[in-house]
């Protein structure tokens, strides 16, 4: 199969989002595949053996730490010059747009994911006004994909009441070689703690952004001494984030890939995801798998993914005080090492084979829906 993939971010950019994509792209050219990427133009041509087209990129004002590739018109020859079998839009909101529209246009068969919270970070960055026009907007793009797919039941039921056609749930996945308790090590764990390495270490992994609700954090530090805080990744937020936990014991270490994340997470005690905006936290599944309890709020999909008081601590994002309570509990050992395992046994059995070969299905689910003669016809009207 000829399997296009058109999305908003790829390497060398680090999020969930790629780390999905790559283990699926794997997968594929495993399975022998044809597989193209078109993707915002960061200087890197190709992945693992797929070509990667670029479309050049340029900062937003409202997020000006990364780069972003508008509509572009190139997109639609990249499509034809190619002749994929299928096209996966992957969270189209800019770039993917023009994927959406060229797909449909030239007859190509159409699958879609959503991936991000878009307008309900709108509050965040104080633009609450425009959470109506944002659902329309992401609503009309796929709309034009004849399967739709999401990463957890709960925004499955919002798209679905919000009128998004025929939308699935598309299955977790982690590397559990990678992200294991065994990758513990003692200078990492140095090294986060900021030379404390008996104190107990929280840690954040993921963007840097205000929707991520970092701060809370802080309120632990000042409670507790027996606690130190690990904060890895970046974004936009960093400095204001740095100058926010400035005297506490904060550890920033910016991006952190493969083996030594793998170690970030073995070496910690304790993974902190205050977030109550994420469509899937697929650090938690990491944290999980390298023997991490986890805190995290009792909305959205963090309840599919955790276990209240077997794999971690769910907090009431609405009730003062109580995510501060939940981390606290961590003072005590026997919580963390019961929890702890439960985590990794969780996950233990889990890979990203089952959800890849699950993607790969509904391309075919796509294709053939989207019946070959009736798309060479289309075809033939648009050369």
């Amino acid at each position: 199969m000829k399997i296009l993939i058109i999305t908003e971010t790829f390497v060398p950019s680090t999020d969930g989002v790629v780390t999905r994509l790559k283990a699926s792209i794997r997968f594929f050219l495993r399975a022998g595949h044809d597989v193209r990427i078109i993707a915002p133009d960061h200087g890197v041509t190709e992945f693992e053996g797929a070509q990667i087209d670029g479309i050049p990129a340029r900062h937003l004002l409202l997020y000006r730490s990364k780069k972003f590739a508008l509509p572009s018109r190139k997109v639609k020859k990249l499509i034809k010059d190619f002749d994929p079998d299928v096209v996966h839009a992957v969270n189209p909101a800019l770039l993917g747009v023009a994927g959406v529209h060229y797909s449909k246009k030239l007859g190509y068969p159409l699958l879609a994911s959503y991936h991000t919270q878009v307008p309900k970070y709108a509050d965040y960055y104080n633009l609450p006004m425009f959470k109506g026009f944002l659902w329309w907007y992401f609503r009309k793009i796929h709309d034009q994909a004849t399967i739709n797919l999401c990463t957890s039941e709960v925004v499955k039921k919002e798209l679905d009441e919000r009128n998004f056609k025929n939308v699935h749930v598309w299955k977790r996945g982690v590397d559990t070689d990678l992200f294991h308790p065994s990758n513990h090590e003692p200078t990492m764990r140095e090294t986060l703690t900021n030379g404390q390495p008996n104190k107990k270490l929280l840690l954040f992994v993921g963007r840097l952004a205000p929707e991520k609700e970092i701060e809370k954090i802080r309120d632990v530090l000042e409670k507790s001494d027996e606690f130190v805080l690990a904060i890895v990744g970046d974004g936009p937020h960093r400095s204001s984030l740095e100058k926010y936990f400035e005297g506490t014991n904060t550890v920033f270490t910016g991006f952190m890939h493969g083996e030594q994340l793998a170690q970030a997470y073995a070496s910690s005690d304790v993974f902190i995801f205050p977030s109550t905006t994420e469509t899937l936290g697929l650090v938690i599944t990491e944290a999980m798998a390298s023997g991490l309890p986890i805190v995290a709020a009792r909305s959205g999909p963090t309840c599919e993914q955790i276990d209240d008081q077997r794999t971690g601590l769910l907090y009431d994002p609405q009730q003062d005080g109580d995510f501060v309570e939940k981390v606290l509990q961590f003072e005590n050992e026997t919580l963390r090492k019961r929890l702890s395992k439960t985590a990794r046994n969780e996950i233990a059995g889990m890979s990203w084979d089952a959800q890849s070969e699950q993607i790969l299905d509904y391309y075919r689910d796509v294709v053939g829906i989207e019946k070959p003669e009736a798309i060479d016809d289309k075809r033939h009207d648009f050369y």
